[in-house]
């Protein structure tokens, strides 16, 4: 499985970006699809989560809940990360992952794929 994350950019608080993660090659291997994202000088820390296919239960860490959204096109084979309200701490390097297996975990060790990262940078 090969991911390819997209859409990070430059900012401003209180402004809004979305991400997308392309999925190519064994996709009927994925069973979730999470977004992680890394600060400068922190560990990397969930950000949103999604099953691959039925329900589309979505899961938030309590830093984001309200705010972002994660959503997924299984005909483009592409997960989204809608982030609005954005401020200054969610600056990150965003990653988007796949786990090929169950259950959804918010613990990035399980995750079997990683895409590149899309710098994300909101300015105060």
């Amino acid at each position: 499985v090969q991911l390819q994350a997209s859409g990070g950019g430059l900012v401003q608080a209180g402004g809004s970006l979305r991400l997308s993660c392309a999925a190519s090659g064994r996709t009927f291997s994925i069973y979730v699809m999470g977004w992680f994202r890394q600060a400068p000088g922190e560990e990397r820390e969930f950000v949103a989560a999604i099953k691959w296919s039925g329900s589309r239960t979505t899961y938030y860490a309590d830093s984001v809940k309200g705010r972002f959204t994660i959503s997924r096109d299984n005909a483009k084979n592409t997960v989204y990360l809608e982030m609005t309200s954005l401020k200054p701490e969610d600056t990150a390097v965003y990653y988007c992952a796949a786990d090929a297996q169950l259950p959804v975990t918010t613990d990035g060790r399980y995750y079997d794929y990683w895409g590149q990262g899309t710098q994300v940078t909101v300015s105060s």
